[in-house]
């Protein structure tokens, strides 16, 4: 038997460790997606098929800005699957394998420059960011099913979060250095497209294959239709605050990601090692301070803790703006203290998620888990993709110049400005301000307690009881 049959409820608290890893996994295939478009595509495009920044921009944010609208169907869809496998793990499967297929695809067209080239990449990323919707709604719908503990969820999203940066880590890392290993251009982008695809493949098996056995969550009554699911999310008012907050935050961390190579070659001077440097710079200290995190989280609430560490983020991003008089081991310095925050932000603000879909559920009595993830990483995806459009237009504006020898062209002081506000002060606002539409957020362990969702094995946990 691969797993209890649809209908199992999610356990209260006590996964096995096994489930923790197995599930974390599915963070390669998302990290690594999330993050080597965002960092190689936009350059990509600009600096080896010779397309306009502000055409490249556009080619970027399209593809993701369909899965706004795929996303939520993504969702319903997988709320009302039936299978031996539950709900949401056959996608997992399935979705995750053509999405490493047509990762590979974006860098093997047949025309290497011009817009019949950068039209072919959009038509690919459009293909593989749809194949991302069916992987991504569900496996972010999990958690809400695998266990009903406050706690619990926290400590899932702990290893998920360390696993997605150890996928940035190696993604954002060593992408960059195969493209440069393999001879640059179109070439090395081929090579560099057929390892991220096998990072995508190694985390969607084993993700399928490490939560075997687990809760696949109670098949619960939900709205008979999309526009009806779409209201309640709409009525959920912690899920709005956090999912507005999570987007223009993430539109803030993605300028950071397509800013990077510009960076690194522009303000550096260092277009070789420079973007492998920022990466593990920027991941590495992420990883030791989790554990931090979580105590932090412990300590103070889930969402102060967000508010914390996203000030730290913004305020390390406008800090480097001081980068050009910088020396170089300071300018690392600064991106590590950004990743430090940056690990806080995500660790929290997605084990919030789990929250707002459980008091919902309580409220309601309907299980809609994949219409909010779906809801949510819609959000995400497109925040995502409104990081590097910006970015390609402030460099359109500041007049970058575009190159299709694979090697960027010399570019004047005003477009070197460009560069450096796109990575510093726009992304330091984006984030900074964003915390303001959480003032409606008000989900503490004492009102989940109240609606019933805050449980320790069969207990309702009384109102203050903070044990963990």
């Amino acid at each position: 038997m691969d797993a209890p049959p649809a209908g199992t409820g999610p356990v209260p608290g006590g996964l096995p460790r096994r489930v923790h890893a197995g599930y974390a996994l599915g963070s390669l295939a998302t990290g690594a997606f999330g993050t080597v478009p965002g960092l190689l595509l936009l350059p990509y495009l600009t600096d080896t098929l010779g397309v306009a920044a502000g055409v490249a921009a556009l080619l970027v944010l399209g593809p993701k800005a369909w899965d706004v609208l795929v996303n939520p169907v993504a969702g319903r869809i997988s709320d009302r699957t039936r299978s031996r496998w539950g709900a949401r793990r056959p996608y997992l499967l399935v979705a995750g394998v053509a999405m490493a297929l047509l990762f590979a695809a974006i860098f093997a067209g047949p025309v290497d420059a011009g817009p019949a080239a950068g039209a072919y990449v959009a038509i690919a990323f459009l293909a593989t960011a749809t194949a991302f919707a069916f992987f991504q709604v569900p496996y972010v719908a999990m958690p809400a099913e695998l266990t009903g503990d406050y706690a619990e969820r926290t400590r899932l999203m702990t290893w998920r979060i360390a696993l997605l940066a150890v996928a940035i880590l190696v993604s954002g890392a060593v992408a960059p250095l195969i493209v440069s290993a393999t001879g640059g251009g179109v070439a090395g982008h081929r090579w560099m497209g057929l390892f991220v695809a096998a990072l995508i493949v190694l985390g969607a098996v084993g993700a399928f294959l490490g939560t075997r056995g687990a809760p696949t969550g109670t098949v619960a009554e939900s709205e008979p239709t999309l526009r009806a699911q779409l209201a309640v999310a709409a009525r959920n008012r912690p899920f709005r605050a956090l999912l507005l907050c999570f987007v223009v935050q993430s539109a803030g961390v993605a300028t950071i990601l397509a800013g990077v190579n510009y960076f690194a070659g522009q303000i550096l001077r260092d277009p070789d090692g420079g973007p492998t440097l920022l990466f593990v710079c920027f991941v590495g200290p992420a990883l030791l301070v989790m554990p931090l995190w979580t105590r932090v989280g412990a300590r103070v609430g889930k969402l102060a803790a967000l508010v914390a560490a996203s000030l730290i983020l913004a305020v390390g991003a406008l800090a480097l703006v001081a980068a050009p008089v910088l020396p170089a081991v300071a300018v690392y310095l600064v991106v590590a203290l950004i990743g430090c925050g940056y690990a806080g932000q995500q660790v929290f603000a997605l084990a919030m998620l789990p929250d707002c879909i459980a008091w919902d559920e309580a409220r309601t009595g309907r299980r809609q888990a994949g219409v909010f993830t779906g809801l949510w990483t819609a959000g995400e995806t497109f925040g995502l993709a409104l990081g590097p459009g910006i970015y390609g237009l402030v460099l359109q504006v500041s007049g970058y110049v575009s190159s299709d020898t694979g090697t960027a062209a010399a570019q004047s002081d005003t477009a070197r400005l460009g560069v450096l506000l796109g990575f510093t002060v726009l992304p330091a606002l984006l984030v900074a301000v964003a915390l303001l539409t959480l003032r409606p957020y008000d989900l503490t362990p004492a009102r989940l307690a109240e609606a019933g969702t805050v449980r320790r094995g069969d207990d309702v946990v009384a109102v203050g009881d903070d044990s963990r």
